[in-house]
């Protein structure tokens, strides 16, 4: 074969190929959303379980799935700030830029909890806007859902979009299924007192009536201090906690500190999706974490010794 036919056989069939639409994640539980509405769409995450989504380095891998991404989906309300508008500049992307219809921020379509109308360095690391992990709000994904859909449909081929509704539709019956699961969950948690490390589960210990009596930081975004420990120590709300709760992207010596001196279990579990089975979509998740907070709730008596970390 000729290389002039050859080059006139690669020429009618990249003519004929489509485009990949391209969705970039900030976070899985992105990822997850928009892979239910597109499944055939190409996605990359920049970030993992086992990562703080507030520092990531914006690294030439990313830059270049941001360059080629029809669409980025990202927290905002500030979780992303320390990286996100580096990595945009550095794609030049046109299409994903602030106030353009290629970056979508879920913080946008739901409502916030604890915001701040004057914030300092002496506050620590907190967010104007409020708390960015809202993601594992029951009540909050089906409007992201809804509005992230309709961004679709404004970005992607017409090609890509044909069957979302459908799948939008179904998406939406599954979670209204998980949601009474997560609300038969919830009944045997609710007074539960816990001790946390930074926020990242307070929307849905809010859901499940999960009180976070005392925080590992002594102020958000600071890592636990030898002081601040030893004043948890001290502190007669510790007496009332069922459980140490932290994140696997958290160092877990402070955690083991307080465990080892007041007898209760650390529980490790992600604050976002994983390649677990378990865990590997956003409902999973939720029930995953509550799940697992159930077997040390005072209304349960079985505790798993595969949970006791």
């Amino acid at each position: 074969m000729s290389s002039r036919l050859l080059t006139v056989i690669l020429l009618a069939c990249s003519c004929g190929a489509r485009a990949e639409f391209s969705v970039f994640a900030c976070e899985p539980e992105w990822a997850d959303l928009a892979r239910a509405l597109v499944p055939d769409a190409r996605v990359t995450v920049a970030t993992s379980a086992w990562q703080d989504p507030h520092y990531i380095e914006p690294r030439p891998s990313l830059i270049a799935a941001m360059r080629n991404s029809d669409l980025a989906v990202c927290t905002g309300a500030s979780l992303e700030t320390g990286w996100l508008p580096v990595l945009i500049q550095r794609a030049a992307n046109h299409n994903i830029a602030e106030n353009r219809q290629g970056l979508f921020y879920a913080a946008s379509h739901t409502h916030l909890h604890q915001p701040h109308d004057h914030i300092d360095r002496s506050m620590g690391d907190v967010h104007p806007e409020g708390n960015p992990h809202f993601h594992l709000n029951p009540h909050a994904a089906p409007e992201i859902m809804e509005r992230l859909a309709h961004r679709i449909e404004q970005v992607a081929p017409a090609e890509d979009t044909k069957f979302m509704r459908a799948l939008h539709t179904r998406w939406k019956m599954r979670w209204k299924q998980s949601q009474e699961q997560w609300r038969a969950l919830a009944v045997g948690l609710k007074g539960m007192k816990v001790v946390v490390q930074h926020s990242g589960f307070d929307y849905l210990l809010r859901y499940a009536g999960i009180e976070a009596v005392l925080d590992l930081e002594p102020k958000p975004g600071l890592p636990p201090t030898p002081s601040h420990l030893n004043q948890l120590l001290n502190d007669p709300r510790l007496q009332e906690a069922s459980v140490i709760l932290i994140s696997p992207y958290q160092d877990p010596q402070p955690a083991q500190w307080l465990a080892e001196r007041t007898g209760l279990k650390v529980l490790i579990l992600p604050t976002t999706l994983t390649e677990d089975e378990a865990t590997d979509t956003l409902p999973e998740l939720i029930t995953h974490i509550l799940t697992s907070l159930s077997r040390f709730s005072p209304k349960s008596t079985r505790v798993s010794v595969s949970d006791e970390r």
